[in-house]
Formats: structure tokens, sequence, C-alpha cells
């Protein structure tokens, strides 16, 4: 019965086709499978394989060690310290928004760690970690640490940390290093600063940035899935910055500043002997170590905005008239042009008048005494008492053209090239830089500004201190320096070209300047009390405000930012200088303001035993 039911050839074919369509299925899957082992092991072969290298082996930078800066005596100026930071490696994390959550509440973050975190993003290679957080506390590091299973792609990471012992103390002379911006990394270059967050910003750090930072060096680590290092395989070691040693004497540096109080200003401190700097102070200075890893917007808004700029360095990059501080330097004109003779003498009734100008020139001295400062001034006595009538006459005699030649070898005008950044040139007029500037003629009254260090002329205190040493030496001078070392290789010392003038004549100049601060009659004679050593200056005074002829008015009734400048140059000792200094007191109303604390930076480098036996430093 059951035979008679079945039909062989009907099963025969439900056979044939169940076998065909499992064979066309096993065909297809096997097809599907080659298909797909073939895309692996020979088109994709080398992507997948270096996929797999990353999750086992991967190659990071090593950032070489800043160099340090050092001054004159050995002492840490600009130092690293060790810390750690937080980083992400992107390529590890699933959820970066869950992640970023999960790590704010461990480590607080805040908007400014995000936004740099952002920056950072756009500007890493694949792999690389994206510094979150720059500095963690021990508390921090360790509950990250606890929960690192849980932190897919988070490591944390050490590091070396820019530090400024001295902060404000040193803030426009070292500068400081801050994160590198999008500006930056376009210009610099990746091989060498891979896996460096830092770069110098101003001052020498930024100079010798070059030399501070070192090469990069390299490793082959072996990480797991999650990216955590299990062994290093191999590492080619960073070559670690330079470090400098400066002509800056910490001790003096705080003596300068500490001698500015409260007055806004700046000192420059020079050795004749050699152009190094000994001290260079802007009044008032800011804190360095808050530019390291990024200022909070609200201490940056407080630096930038403040009325007394403790951004803006007054040493270098503040242009102001010299004031009577250059009249030295145009008798030393007068006497090498036959204008004048050291005895030669002009009338002073407490003005000076051009023939047909109805306009009186006033001297300074007129307002006090109600008359000039004698009968007959020479040229000892208008440099001691700082005759404004004296030096009307010779600028006039002498025209613009000469005042201009013969201040220019003094480094007015030019840049002093020290080796800072921001530098500013000043202003050394004459009759075509009035004519390409303001497109207009030089009159003969400008010329009588000019003659007193006022109208357009402009000085930096680094250009007067430049100008100090030529005076101090007699006509030889240096590029000023403030790297006196770079590793084991010396720096600076490069001499200008000299001032050529008769001995005579340089012995007239400074013994005026002698009586400025040891005659009774001198404009700083009060500091001239009690001196053990002989000291050679100058006074001077530069106007903020435009004064009209017959006006007169009192310091103390104009707003503080109006109030005349106070200047003083001087060196010492007179015989074999050891060192030049400028102070500029920036509306302190006077050189009364600047000469006491000039006589306090003096005594504190020439009373300074350990610097009695006056030896240059190689």
């Amino acid at each position: 019965m059951r035979s008679a039911l079945r039909d062989p050839h009907r099963d025969a074919a439900i056979h044939s086709r169940r076998l065909a369509i499992t064979l066309l299925m096993v065909v297809t899957a096997l097809t599907v499978v080659g298909y797909r082992y073939y895309g692996l092991q020979i088109v994709d072969h080398q992507r997948y394989l270096t996929q797999s290298d990353r999750n086992r082996v991967r190659l990071e930078a090593i950032p070489p060690k800043r160099g340090l800066i050092f001054d004159r005596r050995g002492r840490l100026l600009a130092s690293n310290i060790p810390s750690h930071r937080l980083s992400i490696v992107l390529e590890r994390v699933d959820d970066l928004d869950e992640l970023l959550a999960h790590l704010e509440r461990l480590v607080g973050l805040d908007a400014h760690d995000l936004e740099r975190f952002n920056e950072r993003r756009v500007l890493r290679r694949p792999y690389d970690p994206v510094p979150l957080k720059l500095q963690l506390s021990d508390t921090e590091m360790a509950r990250v640490g606890v929960n690192l299973h849980d932190l897919p792609g988070v490591a944390i990471e050490a590091q070396l940390t820019r530090h400024y012992p001295h902060g404000e103390l040193f803030s426009h002379v070292v500068g400081y290093v801050g994160r590198i911006n999008e500006q930056e990394t376009a210009r610099l270059d990746d091989s060498r600063y891979r896996g460096t967050l830092h770069v110098g910003k101003i001052g020498i750090e930024k100079r010798y940035e070059s030399v501070l930072h070192g090469g990069v060096g390299a490793q082959n680590v072996e990480a797991n899935a999650h990216g955590r290092v299990l062994r290093v395989v191999d590492k080619v070691p960073p070559t670690d910055g330079a470090d400098l040693q400066l002509h800056i004497d910490l001790d003096l540096q705080r003596v300068a500043f500490e001698a500015l109080g409260q007055q806004r200003g700046a000192i420059v401190a020079i050795d004749p002997r050699n152009g190094g700097i000994l001290a260079l102070v802007s009044n008032p200075g800011f804190d360095s170590n808050l530019f390291v890893n990024g200022i909070s917007s609200k201490d940056y808004e407080a630096l930038r905005t403040s009325v007394n700029s403790p951004l803006f360095n007054r040493a270098v990059q503040g242009q102001y008239p010299p004031g009577s501080t250059i009249k030295p330097m145009l008798g030393l004109a007068g006497l090498t042009l036959n204008l004048i003779e050291a005895d030669s003498t002009v009338a002073d009734p407490g003005w000076y008048q051009l023939a047909g100008d109805s306009r009186r020139y006033r001297d300074w001295i007129l307002r006090i005494r109600g008359t000039g400062h004698a009968p007959e001034v020479d040229l000892r006595m208008a440099i001691a008492e700082s005759c404004d009538v004296y030096y009307y006459d010779l600028a006039h005699r002498m025209g613009i053209e000469r005042v201009a030649e013969s201040l220019a070898p003094y480094g007015f005008g030019v840049l002093t090239t020290l080796d800072t950044t921001g530098e500013k040139a000043g202003i050394l007029p004459n009759t075509d830089w009035k004519r390409q500037r303001l497109g207009e003629p030089w009159y003969p009254g400008e010329t009588l500004s000019v003659g007193i260090g006022q109208g357009y002329m402009l000085a930096t205190p680094l250009q007067l201190a430049q100008a100090t040493m030529v005076l101090a030496n007699r006509g030889t001078s240096f590029v000023p320096s403030l790297v006196k070392r770079v590793g084991e290789s010396p720096n600076g010392a490069e001499v200008r070209p000299p001032l050529i003038a008769a001995e005579e004549h340089w012995r007239s100049i400074i013994e005026g300047m002698m009586d400025v601060v040891h005659d009774p009659r001198g404009t700083a004679a009060a500091i001239g009390t009690d001196l053990s050593y002989t000291m050679a200056g100058k006074t001077g005074t530069s106007q903020v405000i435009g004064i009209a002829q017959d006006d007169v008015y009192e310091e103390t009734d104009i707003a503080e930012h109006h109030r005349n400048h106070g200047w003083f140059i001087a060196f010492a000792p007179v015989d074999k200088p050891r060192i030049a200094i400028v102070v500029l007191a920036e509306n302190g109303g006077g050189s009364s303001a600047a000469y006491p604390v000039a006589r306090k930076v003096m005594d504190a480098w020439l009373l300074d035993d350990a610097n009695a036996g006056g030896a240059v430093d190689g």
C-alpha cells in the first residue's frame, strides 16, 4: 500500500531541489566569507594591521625639558616643577559627552577647561592624547585613578610645568610661557613641538625659545584595547633645552623694584664694561605664573583694564620725552662742533626769545625764582643746574639737523636690539622726519624744544641707559644684553661704534654731571650727602601736557596721569664706572621722584662686598 502511494520521481526531484538549494546556500556563504576574508586580508590588510598595532603598539612623543633661567649668581628665575595632567585619547571613547560628564563629577571641570579641550581636539593627530585639565591635585588624581576602569581613553600623564618663583619681580624680563594657540600651531614646526603644550610668549622666554625648547623624543609603547600602557618597547630620549644665565642680579632687581614702591615707572641698570643689564624693572608688573596654564578671563581683564597698565613694559616699550637728560650729550656736541667753549656763557633772564618771534621760551627756574639761574651761565653750570636757556641757545645755533646727527651715536631713534621682545625705537626728529610723518615743514621753535628733550623727541628708558653708558665710558659702549651665557657659550658684549671726542671735552661734560650730585646747587644735590663714591648724573623733567607760555600751575592741581615725568641718569664711580642707571618716575611730578631711587640702587650695587672687587664677569 505504501509502495503504491510512493512516487520515486517526485521524491528524487524534491531531493535534488533541496540539495541544490543547500549547495547554493553553502556556495553563497563561502563566497561571502571569501569576499570578506579577501577584503580583510588583501584590500584592507594595511589599515587593519595599523589599527591592530595601535591597539598593541603606538608611537608617543616625549616632550623635552625646557631650559632653566638663572641670574648672574646661579639663582633660579624660571624652573620646571612636576605636575600631572588629565588627557583623553578620543579614538578610545564611545560616548564623549557621557565621559566628560563623569569626569566633571570627579575633577570639577569648568568652562575654560572645556573650551581649551575643544580647541585642542581640532589640532591633534589621531590617537594623540588631548589634554583636558593641565594640573590635577592629589585628591583629583586619586579619584580618577580609582575610576579608571570606567573611563576608557582617559590617562593621567606626568609632565613638567613652568614655574616663576619670583612672580612679579621678573615678569617683564623673563616673560612667561603659555599654551600654544591655533596661530602658533600653524607656525611652529610640528616635528619639534609634538607633545608640547607651551611656548614662550614674551620676554626672554620668547626671544630664546629656539634654545630653551630643546628637541622632542619618541617612544613605542605597548597598550591594551583600552589604551592603557603596558610597557615601553623602545625609546629615543629628547634633547633638553639649553639653560640661560642672565647678567641680571636677583638682589639688585629686588632693591630696584622695592625702591620704586607704588610709583609707576622703570629702572634700567647696566654694566658699562660689557653692556650687561644688571636690573630691568617696569612697575607695576604681574605674576607670570597666571599665564602658564591659561589665565582666567577675570584675571586677564583685571590686568588689561588696570589704569596702571601692568602688562606694559615701560623699560623697553615706554616712549617718553627724555627732558634735560640729553643736555650733557648736546653740550659735548657743541664743544666738538666748536660752537661753544667750556667757559662760554649765555645771558639767562629766565627765558629765551628768537629774533622776530614774540614768544618767550621759559626756563623752568623762572617759575621758582622769577628770574634765571644767573646773569651769565657757562656749560658746567648749565649742566649742574639744568639751565634751559643755555640749551635753547645751543640748539638754535646747531639747527635740528646737527642736533639729530649729534644724538644719533647714542642710539636714539633706533632699536638697541636688546635680546627681549616688544622694544620700541623712540623718535629722533629732523626735517625729513616731520615732512614724511606729518607732511609739514620744520619750525625754528621746534628745534628749541628738542634742545631740552621735549617736542617730538621720544626715548625709552633702555635707550637712555645705553646713552648713559656712552657717557660713562667716554665714547665706548656695547649692545645691551640680558643673557650672559647660553648653555656653556658666552653671549653679548658686542661693541658699538665709538663716539669720538677730545678728552678735555669729555672732562668738561662729566665735571658738570658730577656737580649735579655733589655741588650744593646741583639739581640732585639731595642725594649727594654722605656718598662714599663719586657719582655723575643728570636730572630731567618732561611735560605730559602742553602749558601756555604765561600759565602757571601746580602739579598737585592736575590729574595724576597728566603730571610731569621725572628722570634721572647716572653712573659711578666716575673714575672707573661699574654701573650706569636710568630711573623713570612716570607722572612723578619731576626728577625729585627719580634720583632717590637711583641712590638706593647704586648703594646696593657699589657697597655690596660681592661687587667690591669690580671684576668684569666673563
